[in-house]
């Protein structure tokens, strides 16, 4: 057998171990104990923020002794237990061997070494028992093989305040709303004889003095794998490995960044394509991939209860919200393809478009030039697919589908609260706050004493009350500032628009002559605003990479106390950046682009050069259909590629890569190890996805009514791109609990408020509706219009306005034309007119109409709104007595369990007190 270097510390048997008075643990400056604060065994994590519970040996062990490392595993390929085959892997360790190293430095590695020994000793100290493995394809690579001992599970259960079966329970019964339609449900629900229903139990938080009051069958099964690997990343996460100036270094994370360890992981209980050769596993990767991940299950519903125990909580929660928001997309999409094909049906009786392609009265209508000496003068009917394509989306089913929006995002909103709540109870997260610990970065910086005004105790924080406003500040300005160079680059574009359509009306001009079938589709404009698009896609890209990192700095600094106070700190940085990032250049076509244009004769001035950029001849709206088709369609695909090819890639060549070396099969951990890893934020960005999906489903709508239909697809693909990703191509991420979704749930409700003011200023201002009913209510008859009866004849030269050649300005004027007048769109008084060029009588009465319609529209949406949501309680009536009926029962059983010890107890005093003697005579003394 082949000689190499012992490694690391000498593998501690659980059972030789005893908690000791000196309890302490090894830094990586100098191999010695040293003494923790007593009683930190039973939880005051507070006081000592970063130390696990130490056990040391009962006899006197030589740690500088290092722990040898097998060359060869036990040859079972899906084995997930140490070489005994009894005690499970709950983490997995990677690590590079120094002595092998390529590029051996001896200085670094030396030190890489001596920390990794002290982190190691202090696992063992604090009760994990370790074994090391050398890599059957790589020699260089060790893999640590960790487990937590009965008694370290039972420890830190308490501490974590993790909740345990207490009995099992009878109350849950699920009750379906389709019942009748039982027969049509069962094929979309997932076979119970392959999943089996998870038992239900009453839970509680883990006591070790009250071990007995819990279901406890087998201790191997009693916790979870998914609650093993949670409770040793705890430990893991808080072990102290270095202190160096009162400086304490500790923490799985640091050591992986650092590169002294490569990879920490727990394992995958088996290979995704096949069952386990091990009989007593359940193999629930297997189980996932074959119907929930495989495209045969797509339409099929998630095995949520299998997810969330493979998984956890918080993954399970993202798919329950995904699959839910999917499910209510339906409807969207079913009546904004109704609205399509409303549109799309009745375009050829559209009488404005009619006038617009007619060659009598759009053919004979020369508009004035969209820019200064170079751009010509054009034709009305050269617009005239435009004014098709607009048919489509301005009509009256646009209207509907903004107020069927409007209520749907509510209902989807309050129906989603009432399934949450419903997931709480089901997944025992309804008292989660109360349990969660704090991050081991906020413990290390609790340097500070104050006192708690509630316990009026003292108690450590990172910084003073001034250090957080400091903080606060820096954090909120770094913020603004990104936000602000974001507003900076959509005036880059706009800057862009404006001078390249100078450009594009030159060139195309001259390329194709006035008879050229292309020339109908792409025009100056249409040229621009699609250019503009990608320019427009492709810096929201880059400046989305470079803050995420920005972001993740930013609340790093800010040094949230929990987890969740972290991922919703990070969510509001991240969204606020992602809102401007993303719907700036939507928000500028729908509501500035072509606002303030003045007239030919008086044009307004970008920066005093540029003059501002007017719509297209067919209008913004249709610009801002495209637009929303760009980012959306890119982005999707962008996602795509980062979420699924780039693994898949990677993946395939680490699997060539280690093919090429050898033919051994290898053990389950090396297999996960070549995976990719997902990051502690890898959920943070699904979330981030879905959200900015769902603004553009409901802030901007009303242009684009199959948003809902693009969605649906999109999200229905999403689903199983995500769960074939999580169970094939990355490693098993750390189970983590949660109640909810987070801060995203404010965060959709903002975006459902603000949706109802976008779209009623969308058509209000953005679409022709408003100025078509105020011609057909009001100009189209006298005392304004000509016709007898109302009709929409005429309407075309109704928004249109004159204007005299000679009143252009030097800077404008270009090519003279023989005629003398043009028209451009407006509502303005023609030449000669006592009041020339100013805001005619139609003006007014459309932007009174305007005005009143946004004021009704939201009044009328909001007043619906307000009334679903009190009408549907966030909790139902239902959950809310299981919930109470629970909590009763649980205590009463412990309060059965504790009386019950208590008789005994006393039963067993009373027993050796004797029999006791009574004498009618004794009275007790008068006074």
């Amino acid at each position: 057998m082949p000689s190499f270097r012992f490694l690391c510390l000498i593998l501690v048997p659980f059972d030789l171990v005893k908690k000791s008075e000196d309890q302490g643990c090894l830094d990586g400056s100098a191999i010695e104990c040293v003494p923790l604060a007593q009683g930190v065994i039973l939880g005051s994590w507070d006081r000592v923020p970063h130390r696990a519970p130490c056990m040391k040996p009962a006899s006197p062990l030589p740690v500088s002794l290092p722990l040898s490392v097998s060359e060869e595993f036990n040859g079972k390929h899906d084995s997930l237990f140490f070489n005994d085959g009894q005690r499970r892997i709950d983490f997995v360790l990677v690590y590079e061997d120094e002595s092998r190293k390529e590029t051996n430095k001896k200085g670094s590695n030396e030190k890489q070494r001596r920390k990794r020994q002290a982190y190691e000793s202090n696992l063992i100290c604090g009760g994990l028992q370790l074994e090391a493995t050398r890599s059957v394809l790589d020699d260089k690579l060790i893999f640590v093989k960790v487990h937590a001992p009965w008694e370290v599970l039972c420890t830190y259960a308490e501490i974590m305040h993790i909740k345990l079966p207490l009995k099992p329970n009878d109350l849950k019964t699920r009750s379906s709303a389709f019942g009748n339609f039982s027969w049509f449900t069962k094929v979309l629900q997932v076979d119970e004889s392959i999943i089996k229903p998870e038992q239900e139990f009453f839970t509680a938080p883990f006591e070790k003095n009250r071990m007995n009051d819990f279901y406890i069958h087998d201790r191997d099964t009693f916790f979870n794998p998914a609650t093993r690997s949670r409770i040793v990343y705890f430990i893991l996460s808080r072990i102290q490995y270095q202190v160096r100036d009162n400086v304490k270094k500790f923490g799985i994370n640091k050591l992986v960044s650092s590169g002294i360890y490569k990879a920490a992981f727990p394992l995958h209980d088996c290979n995704f394509s096949q069952r386990s050769e091990d009989p007593s596993c359940p193999s629930e990767r297997y189980l996932l991939y074959r119907e929930w991940a495989h495209p045969r299950s797509i339409y099929k519903k998630q095995p949520l209860d299998l997810i969330r125990k493979y998984y956890g909580e918080k993954i399970g929660i993202y798919f329950a919200w995904l699959g839910y928001y999917t499910q209510m997309l339906f409807l969207a999409a079913i009546v904004g393809v109704a609205c399509f094909l409303y549109g799309y049906v009745n375009q050829n009786n559209c009488t404005w478009s009619k006038e617009v392609c007619h060659p009598d009265i759009g053919g004979k209508i020369i508009m004035c030039p969209q820019c200064d000496k170079i751009c010509p003068f054009w034709k009305l009917n050269s617009t005239c697919e435009s004014s098709k394509k607009l048919c489509i989306f301005d009509s009256f089913g646009t209207l509907v589908f903004a107020v069927f929006m409007g209520v749907w995002v509510t209902l989807f909103l309050e129906f989603w609260k009432r399934r949450q709540a419903e997931l709480e109870y089901e997944w025992d997260t309804v008292e989660l706050q109360q349990e969660e610990q704090p991050r081991p970065e906020y413990e290390a910086q609790c340097t500070h004493v104050v006192i708690n005004e509630i316990t009026q105790e003292e108690e450590h924080v990172p910084f003073t009350t001034w250090g957080k406003c400091i903080r606060v500040t820096l954090c909120a300005s770094a913020v603004l500032f990104w936000i602000l160079l974001i507003i900076a680059s959509v005036i880059g574009i706009i800057v862009y628009r404006l001078s390249v359509l100078v450009v594009f009306s030159t060139k195309l001009s001259q390329t194709f002559n006035g008879t050229d079938p292309i020339q109908k589709y792409l025009t100056p404009q249409t040229a621009t605003s699609i250019t503009a698009s990608v320019i427009s896609f492709i810096i929201i890209m880059i400046l989305n990479t470079i803050y995420e990192k920005v972001a993740i700095m930013i609340t790093n600094f800010e040094l949230p106390r929990t987890q969740t106070d972290y991922e919703n700190s990070l969510t509001m940085k991240m969204f606020l950046f992602q809102f401007v990032n993303y719907y700036s250049s939507c928000f500028y076509i729908a509501f500035f682009k072509g606002k303030f244009v003045g007239y030919p004769g008086d044009p307004t001035y970008w920066l005093g050069k540029y003059r501002n950029e007017e719509c297209e001849p067919g209008g913004c709206l249709l610009e801002l259909t495209t637009q929303l088709t760009i980012i959306m369609g890119g982005k999707a695909i962008w996602n795509n590629i980062q979420e699924v090819l780039l693994p898949w890639i990677k993946n395939l060549i680490g699997r060539y890569h280690t093919a090429s070396r050898t033919e051994k099969k290898s053990p389950r951990w090396e297999q996960d190890y070549h995976l990719q890893l997902m990051g502690k934020l890898g959920l943070f960005y699904e979330y981030l996805e879905m959200i900015i999906q769902f603004g553009f489903v409901t802030l901007f709508v009303a242009s684009f009514p199959l948003a809902p239909l693009l969605a649906l697809v999109n999200n229905i693909l999403e689903i199983r791109v995500d769960a074939w990703k999580m169970t094939t191509q990355y490693r098993r991420m750390v189970p983590e609990k949660a109640q909810d979704i987070g801060a995203w749930q404010p965060i959709m409700q903002g975006i459902a408020i603000l949706a109802v003011v976008t779209n009623a200023m969308i058509i209000a201002f953005t679409s022709d509706m408003i100025p078509r009913l105020v011609y057909y209510w009001s100009f189209s008859v006298p005392p304004y219009g000509n016709h007898t009866q109302y009709t929409m004849e005429g309407y075309i030269n109704s928004t249109l306005s004159y204007f005299n050649v000679s009143d252009f300005k030097s800077r404008s004027r270009g090519i003279v034309m023989p005629n003398l007048l043009f028209k451009y769109r407006d509502f303005r008084n023609p030449p000669g007119h006592p009041q020339e060029y100013k805001h005619n009588i139609y003006y007014w009465h459309v932007i009174t109409a305007k005005l009143a319609f946004i004021i009704v529209m939201e009044h009328v949406i909001y007043s619906v709104k307000f009334f679903i949501s009190y009408a549907i309680p966030d909790v139902s009536k239902r959950t809310k007595s299981k919930i109470k009926r629970e909590k009763y029962l649980t205590q009463k059983l412990l309060h059965e369990n504790h009386l019950k010890d208590m008789t005994k107890t006393m039963g067993v005093i009373a027993e050796r007190m004797g029999p006791v003697v009574t004498d009618n005579n004794l009275r007790p003394k008068s006074e």
